[in-house]
């Protein structure tokens, strides 16, 4: 698959002048519930109205959706509204049922997008179809696994394609119910320019109250869209109720909103960013010859550790090394998160170098 820019074709068809917007209520809970939310959406910005039919909960024994009555609901809605229709699709069954019912939008999962075999039960279930397709991120940081559902689906003929970042699972405590890990998408951004970017910062997030800031990070690094989570009643939501915002919330998200533009062609401009960036390389030029040092002294702790058949892991001296560098790196502006992270990469490098000294 090559970056083209036909792939940008169904979003450019809106001729939007705002961010494209896909949103509703995580769950289609009953008819009333679904038509009140849609019309409350209808003149906003949204362009996609989205319910979800089926719902793979983590653990059984919780509401798994209302299933194929719910695209009815989804039908009348889009008679009285005008607007487009989507939902989750998770299976070949799931996939017949949505186009009979003439739903507008398809999404894969993050769980499912994990499960290549899944995922091309549904390429094949949709294959040459017009609808927009659109593949979560895995629920595991892997971009190689993201991006083969989408090669997947466009090896089926199916050009109307997009992606949906709604972060990844860790077992680390963050204030991120999926933390982003920006750079995966932003490499797949890299990768392929044209095809469609949108930010899911309920899923992120799992903090109504976080939604703005997330989604204006997207906004500021070039996304397409987003896609939010809406409820009339969000606190007595039968489903994720914390990430759900209600309509008025998200009109005066997309009225706080601030979209940049992608570039400034001024001299002015040019001239101070081609200084910034020349600084910056500058930086990243010491700081991996500084990682380098670094790394030569773990090969000669590697050997000491060696000579004295000592084990590679020393569990006290690395909790001692993090919680003085957290507490350094806030004093120079750099979050907890982020040190934590980098820290255990530099860590995990020198424990390799370490232990190729003491297998050597």
């Amino acid at each position: 698959m090559e970056n083209k820019k036909e792939m940008r074709n169904w979003l450019n068809e809106f001729n939007l002048t705002h961010p494209f917007v896909i949103a509703g209520p995580c769950s289609a809970e009953t008819e009333d519930q679904v038509l009140k939310i849609a019309h409350e959406l209808k003149d906003s910005d949204v362009s996609v109205f989205r319910a979800g039919i089926w719902k793979p909960r983590t653990r059984p024994g919780g509401f798994e959706g209302v299933g194929e009555i719910g695209l009815k609901w989804l039908q009348k809605a889009k008679a009285e509204t005008g607007l487009l229709m989507g939902t989750e699709v998770a299976t070949s069954a799931h996939c017949k049922l949505a186009l009979e019912h003439d739903i507008d939008v398809l999404w894969v999962g993050a769980r499912t997008t994990a499960n290549p075999f899944a995922v091309q039960e549904i390429a094949d279930t949709l294959k040459g179809t017009d609808k927009i397709v659109l593949i979560k991120n895995p629920v595991n940081p892997d971009m190689a696994l993201w991006l083969g559902g989408v090669e997947r689906l466009y090896n089926a003929g199916i050009k109307n394609l997009g992606v949906i970042h709604r972060g990844f699972s860790t077992y680390e405590k963050t204030k991120y119910r999926n933390i982003p890990e920006w750079q995966i998408a932003i490499e797949l951004q890299n990768k392929f320019p044209d095809l469609p970017l949108i930010i899911d910062p309920s899923h992120i997030t799992g903090n109504r109250e976080m939604i703005l800031e997330v989604t204006q990070e997207a906004l500021d690094l070039n996304y397409d869209g987003m896609i939010i989570e809406t409820h009339i009643d969000p606190d007595n939501a039968w489903s994720d109720a914390a990430q759900q915002v209600t309509p008025d919330a998200l009109k005066q998200i997309f009225k706080d909103l601030k979209v940049r533009k992608v570039n400034d062609a001024s001299d002015e401009f040019t001239n101070k960013m081609t200084k910034l960036r020349a600084n910056i390389d500058v930086l990243d030029a010491n700081l991996l010859e500084l990682l380098g040092k670094r790394m030569k002294i773990a090969d000669e702790i590697g050997q000491v550790k060696k000579d004295a058949n000592v084990a590679v892991l020393q569990n006290k001296r690395w909790n001692e090394i993090l919680g003085k560098m957290i507490l350094e790196g806030e004093k120079k502006g750099l979050t907890e998160e982020f040190v934590l992270r980098m820290f255990k990469a530099i860590h995990q490098e020198s424990i390799s170098h370490q232990d190729k000294v003491l297998n050597a």
